[in-house]
């Protein structure tokens, strides 16, 4: 059985349990991702007809992991920008993306998908916006035909000038017209960006297709000053069902161009396996708890 046809499976990000996606790479994230016991891997968007791809897709098969495609759009690969070539270069890669997640039997190709990963010194204009939603919309209508969603990311301001809030990503949604185009939410950019967690996520919840995990500091969960039981909590009310996902980073496992992006100027752990298994521990419990207080609150109500 897939994982990810469970209610809430629980993955992680293969930079957490590896530093390089090689062959060997693929195989021991994957593995060690369901030893520890996660439902589903976020993966990279390599080439659908590689080596790595092909080695990835027989180590799904072989541990009945799921798996999603994640990834960030280079500068010249901006969906916003008023060069043709600089567009097509976006669309072209995300339409790779969602080849190489539908190789491997994914169910998601999704990251900073509508812009570039970059932080921007200008506003996006209204035509830089209907430019994203105009490929976006194209590019759903190719990850349909394989059952796969395309999710839209919400960043912080360093990381996008376009979708930094979840009644942004709402909208957006909405202009693609496309029902597989889904909102992905990030604790660590909603403790950025948000005025309220509960608000943002309960005004979304019929978007949502997507939740990200991570502490302020990027590091162990509940090592930072993020308070999850709000997240959580809205999404159980919400009756949010789908995938929810670990991310965290170090200065020890990632490298230019992503760690100047990021930021990631420390090492915010050493053990990866370690930290993977707490982060599950702790999803887990933080499931339960909300689960536990949504059903005795709707009992109250009754």
């Amino acid at each position: 059985m897939n994982g990810m046809q469970k209610k809430n499976p629980l993955g992680i990000h293969w930079l957490v349990l590896v530093k390089d996606w090689d062959e060997a790479g693929a195989r021991h994230a994957i593995r060690e991702a369901k030893r520890i016991g996660y439902d589903f891997i976020e993966t990279p968007p390599t080439p659908a007809g590689s080596s790595i791809t092909r080695a990835a897709r027989v180590a799904l098969e072989e541990t009945g992991l799921g798996a999603t495609v994640c990834l960030g759009l280079a500068a010249d690969q901006d969906p916003t920008s008023p060069n043709h070539e600089t567009r097509r270069r976006g669309e072209e890669f995300l339409c790779d993306a969602v080849d190489t997640c539908a190789a491997i039997g994914g169910t998601i190709v999704s990251g900073i998908t509508y812009s570039a990963f970059q932080k921007y010194v200008v506003p996006c204009p209204p035509e830089g916006r209907a430019r994203a939603v105009s490929i976006i919309r194209r590019v759903a209508d190719r990850a349909a035909a394989h059952g796969i969603s395309i999710g839209l990311e919400v960043v912080n301001r360093y990381e996008t000038n376009l979708l930094n809030t979840a009644k942004q990503a709402f909208d957006f949604c909405g202009d693609t017209g496309a029902d597989n185009v889904v909102i992905h939410l990030d604790s660590y950019h909603m403790n950025i960006e948000e005025t309220s967690v509960e608000q943002a996520i309960l005004h979304a919840a019929e978007r949502i297709g997507f939740f990200h995990i991570g502490d302020s500091n990027r590091g162990y969960l509940g090592a930072g000053n993020i308070d999850f039981n709000p997240h959580f909590r809205a999404l159980m009310q919400a009756g949010y069902e789908g995938p929810i996902s670990f991310e965290s980073f170090s200065s020890s496992t990632i490298s230019q161009p992503l760690l100047g992006i990021l930021g990631i100027w420390r090492d915010t752990w050493e053990d990866g396996t370690d930290l993977a298994e707490h982060s599950l521990d702790f999803m887990r419990t933080q499931i339960k708890s909300a689960r536990e207080a949504h059903r005795r609150a709707l009992g109250a109500a009754a």
